[in-house]
């Protein structure tokens, strides 16, 4: 009987869950084959390549990662590449540090699987009266590392039977955020941060080029609303 009721509380939770990661479904199965051919296509073997997917699970950095391998080259610019790379996940951590601290163990695994597509879903995540928000959370980063797996796996276990120019494949990550943007802006009527990211965007890529503007239009982002919520803050108090 209560393994019954597990199954189909597990039942309920992917009926919900599942909705919210097509996007990223369709996206991380298109770029992890594009990651898994390079693995193939770069010496390396599908065992590295899956490794990577379940260890080290960090988008970009993982292309990075083919080219250290297979290029060694010293610690600290190793860790100096890796800290530019991924830098923007500390502002997701500060986004979620309240929600995060009250997990339990759940929280070591959404602290590690948060990747830019995932904090996007999370943040446009409603609240389900059905199931816990913690556990519908853990949900959504599982599936979204199992997609990223497969289209690893697919990736490296076709790279030697076809041959085909991959170039321009990584542009189904920036179709995906286009997706996942137009879909808040839809399900949210507050369009502030919204429109903050992109004038943030704009300006950084103005001012610093697209190679060098991610983290100037992070802090950006990040002093504008975190002023915007202390001026409504002392406002709810004032009144």
């Amino acid at each position: 009987m209560k393994s019954d009721k597990g199954g189909v509380y597990i039942k309920r939770i992917l009926k919900i869950a599942i909705p919210y990661t097509i996007p990223v479904m369709l996206g991380y199965i298109s770029v992890g084959m594009a990651y898994g051919l390079l693995i193939v296509k770069s010496g390396l073997s599908l065992w590295a390549g899956l490794a990577m997917s379940v260890f080290l699970y960090a988008g970009a950095m993982q292309f990075v990662a083919i080219q250290i391998l297979i290029a060694p080259i010293n610690l600290i610019q190793v860790a100096l590449m890796t800290l530019f790379v991924n830098i923007r996940h500390l502002f997701y951590g500060l986004s979620f540090v309240d929600t995060f601290k009250s997990y339990g163990w759940k929280k070591q695994y959404l602290i590690f699987g948060m990747t830019d597509e995932t904090y996007s879903l999370l943040c446009g995540v409603s609240a389900q009266e059905e199931i816990e928000q913690e556990t519908l959370f853990f949900t959504i980063l599982i599936l979204n590392q199992s997609y990223w797996i497969v289209g690893t796996v697919l990736g490296a276990l076709v790279g030697n039977m076809i041959h085909f120019d991959t170039t321009g494949i990584d542009f189904a990550m920036t179709a995906l955020f286009v997706v996942i943007f137009i879909e808040q802006w839809l399900a949210n009527k507050n369009h502030l941060p919204a429109i903050t990211g992109v004038l943030s965007a704009i300006i950084a890529i103005k001012i610093f080029g697209p190679s060098q503007m991610v983290l100037p239009a992070m802090v950006m982002m990040f002093s504008f609303l975190l002023v915007v919520r202390r001026y409504k803050s002392g406002g709810d108090n004032r009144g």
